[in-house]
């Protein structure tokens, strides 16, 4: 077999494999709950991303500043021209499960896809069902401002065929249902290693430090180890904890988070239900820890 076929046929497979969703089975499933989808929506930091400073609820505008240039966030309102009021609900999954817009084009992964992509149908459908019963902004958002070659977007079937694998995650049989709860939350709906990752040059997260912290996290900032390590991370912790950060942002030393934390938890994280807050801290609190001392951090 030649190299030339051989490539041939892997971009043919890519190509087929990310046209879109493919019997995704939406209409086998309850209609989307707007209760439950503002509850997502909510956690999954949608509106921290897609409210500009001052500016109406989703409606987009925030500047995202990358190595990579500035992402601006698009209107997510049910606005039929400027926003997402023309989508159906395969167009969102196509968006969240697979990094795609509707015309097919390939999103950047400032967009954490990457980690939506886990999500289960229903709570897609309910997310789906909030974002469209909400009000319609009028809000036109600038395109991109991106340095080259990162602007030209079709590049990014490259990077996709090199760090994105797409699909529903699936719970450990082996754990209980608070820990699957958590994992869930933690690598998907929260999509808590979008930033508490390292990340390599074409901004791919290091899944060998996966949790582990970064010192180039958003706004070039330092993020810290979430993995209950007990020398750089979180493994002093107790449970009680971990719950108590989520909902007030204050560490077990008195100290508040800053950042793009703080912004998380006022945002969506301290709506999390006791429940929910506790499944978090279940599963970050078992995972392997791993050793990653971030520079200027004393733990986390």
């Amino acid at each position: 077999m030649s190299l030339r076929f051989s490539f041939g046929a892997s971009l043919f497979l890519a190509l087929v494999l990310w046209s879109g969703p493919q019997g995704e089975g939406l209409a086998a499933l309850p209609s989307g709950d707007a209760g439950r989808g503002a509850y997502l929506v909510r956690v999954a930091g949608c509106i921290a991303c897609h409210t500009a400073p001052d500016g109406p609820e989703l409606a987009g505008g925030r500047v995202l500043k990358t190595p990579f240039g500035n992402f601006i966030s698009p209107n997510i309102t049910p606005h039929r021209q400027h926003g997402i009021g023309g989508w159906s609900e395969a167009d969102l999954v196509r968006a969240l499960r697979h990094g795609e817009r509707p015309d097919g084009a390939s999103y950047y992964p400032v967009f954490p896809y990457t980690s939506y992509s886990g999500m289960r149908l229903q709570d897609m459908k309910d997310i789906f069902a909030h974002l469209m019963a909400g009000p319609a902004r009028a809000n036109k958002v600038a395109g991109h401002d991106l340095r080259w070659p990162f602007s030209w977007r079709f590049l990014m079937w490259i990077w996709k065929w090199l760090f994105f694998d797409p699909g529903a995650i699936a719970d450990d049989p082996g754990k209980n249902a608070s820990w699957n709860r958590g994992a869930y939350l933690v690598q998907v709906v929260a999509h808590c290693g979008e930033c508490h990752t390292g990340r390599n040059w074409l901004g791919a997260v290091d899944h060998a430090l996966v949790l582990a912290g970064t010192a180039k996290g958003p706004d070039g900032r330092s993020v810290p180890n979430i993995t209950p390590d007990k020398r750089t991370g979180i493994g002093g912790w107790s449970r009680g904890e971990v719950v108590d950060l989520l909902s007030s942002g204050l560490k077990p030393d008195f100290d508040d988070v800053q950042g793009a934390m703080a912004e998380a938890i006022e945002g969506g994280l301290k709506f999390l239900t006791p429940a929910d807050r506790g499944a978090i801290a279940d599963y970050l609190l078992t995972l392997p820890p791993r050793r990653h001392r971030i520079p200027g951090r004393r733990g986390a």
